[in-house]
């Protein structure tokens, strides 16, 4: 039975990119509506510790995959496709239109009657060519969908702010961070911001239009103004001192894309496409959406007030999706081997175990918190290098932090870490996706032993790749007494100082 009563019968909804940002957030504005859900993803488990998981139905699957995409399509009413092949790789573009050409024709063959996608505002007047490979790739994702003989909604949109989202980050991170700040020419380039609210009210709407509609609509906010101003504006909301604002022309793209990377969360990797796309004034043509889709009563989210509810959800720690949710291209995604040698090759380990004067409780609250802010609790300056030095070829960093203080959830990025598991209570499994030569992981464990005592239990593992990776483990190893051990008995200390009852077992 669905939210509204209407039991089997609702029109199923298959959301794609559901593990992303918006993705994330459209799937229980969906079943609030009354749709049905079914979720495609590549690794279902991230989607388990989501409130609405219950609710929604969730299939194996990939986008590139043609047999996978169509069985998901199978009863499917509305089809949204969500996902984007960053531009990581010299091919995305080639990924991204396998995709689409796949999505549209088993959408058609499965009799689907509608087909919802999220694009990029693209500039008037400027030729394809001289486009970002981002935005370039966007658009013709739209146009593929489009012709692929189902009803198509192409929605355009530019900046999106809400908590969590890229561009909301890198807009807060280089305002709060930098008082004077000497910035590329693209400040001041004229953008039409969207509240993310904006967004998933288009996107929910988009699925009940006409049959006889096929087209583009631009998406945007009340006001149009220049990244300068947005950084301004964002100040004054946010209760800073007025920022100082120096253009210079010198700053390419690229150049321009690691200032970012230095400055915010967001890797040069993903703040590349969305500088790239500042290249260009990108401001609606039309708002045609509003005779389908009607605006609320007064008007879309101004700037001001998509910056105050992004704020208060940042502040009360009720981020739900972050712009990390998604994977990186390129980042590990093996799964832990639980064949010790793992068709022959090594697998190495660095174990630590300690009893702790305190409650198993307390132990996993302070595994649960770690990293972010409350950091890894052993030679902060080691972390700082690694995460310096990961930034620096190109990696996350340790700066993405954590989505929320207190709580995780699989699939969560953590640093420079996502969550690959987690038993409330006694277990968190890390997977790192910091550059390595190689794949690697962290296990934290608070378990009782036979006597009632508490227990913290902690396996780093490492699986080589050629040489190089043997050489990374045997020249770190070293550093692991430090490192790791310090890791163990801070943990467990600080377990100690914050336990109400010590070393009661639950």
């Amino acid at each position: 039975m669905t939210a509204d009563g209407r039991g089997a019968q609702a029109p199923l909804c298959l959301v794609t990119g559901a593990t992303g940002y918006i993705g994330g957030r459209l799937v229980p504005e969906l079943l609030e509506a009354g749709y049905r859900v079914r979720c495609l993803a590549r690794s279902p488990e991230r989607l388990r510790d989501h409130e609405w998981a219950g609710r929604a139905e969730v299939v194996r699957g990939d986008v590139t995959d043609a047999d996978s995409v169509g069985e998901a399509m199978r009863g499917v009413d509305v089809a949204y496709y969500l996902v984007h092949a960053l531009g990581t790789g010299t091919d995305f573009e080639a990924t991204d239109r396998r995709a689409a050409r796949i999505f549209g024709e088993r959408a058609r063959a499965a009799g689907v009657r509608r087909i919802v996608y999220l694009g990029g505002l693209t500039p008037a007047g400027v030729p394809e060519r001289e486009l970002s490979p981002h935005l370039r790739s966007r658009a013709e994702v739209g146009r593929i969908l489009l012709d692929c003989g189902v009803p198509t909604t192409v929605l355009r949109a530019a900046v999106v702010i809400g908590s969590g989202s890229a561009s909301f980050e890198m807009l807060r991170y280089l305002t709060e961070r930098l008082p004077v700040m000497v910035t590329p020419s693209w400040v001041r380039t004229r953008i039409q911001p969207v509240a993310v609210r904006d967004v998933l009210r288009a996107l929910v709407g988009s699925a009940g239009m006409p049959p006889d509609v096929s087209r583009t609509f631009d998406i945007g906010g009340p006001e149009v103004l220049t990244y300068r101003e947005m950084m301004a504006r964002y100040a004054a909301v946010a209760g800073l001192p007025r920022r100082v604002i120096v253009p210079v022309p010198v700053l390419t793209p690229r150049l321009s894309s690691h200032w970012v990377g230095l400055v915010t969360p967001v890797p040069a990797s993903i703040a590349r496409p969305l500088t790239e796309s500042l290249r260009h004034e990108v401001v609606c043509r039309e708002h045609d959406i509003a005779r389908y889709v009607p605006d609320p009563p007064g008007h879309p989210v101004g700037f001001d007030e998509a910056v105050r509810l992004a704020l208060k959800k940042v502040r009360d720690a009720q981020v739900t999706t972050r712009w990390s949710s998604a994977s990186l291209p390129g980042a590990p995604s093996d799964p832990l081997p639980t064949d010790p040698d793992w068709a022959g090759g090594s697998l190495y380990t660095d174990e630590r175990e300690l009893s702790v004067d305190a409650s198993r409780a307390a132990l996993w609250r302070v595994i649960e918190g770690i990293g972010g802010d409350n950091g890894w609790y052993s030679f902060p300056l080691a972390w700082a290098v690694r995460g310096r030095l990961d930034r620096l070829v190109g990696g996350v960093g340790l700066r993405r932090g954590r989505r929320d203080a207190a709580r995780l959830r699989v699939g969560d990025s953590l640093d420079f870490w996502r969550v690959e598991e987690i038993e409330p209570g006694r277990l968190l499994r890390l997977r790192a996706e910091m550059r390595l030569p190689g794949l690697a992981w962290l296990e934290m464990r608070a378990e009782s032993d036979d006597a009632g005592r508490t227990r913290y239990r902690q396996r780093a593992l490492f699986h080589p790749h050629g040489l190089l990776g043997q050489a990374y483990w045997w020249g770190v190893s070293p550093f692991h007494a430090v490192v790791f051990g310090g890791m163990a008995r801070n943990i467990a200390r600080t377990a100690a100082a914050t336990s109400p009852e010590r070393a009661s077992a639950p």
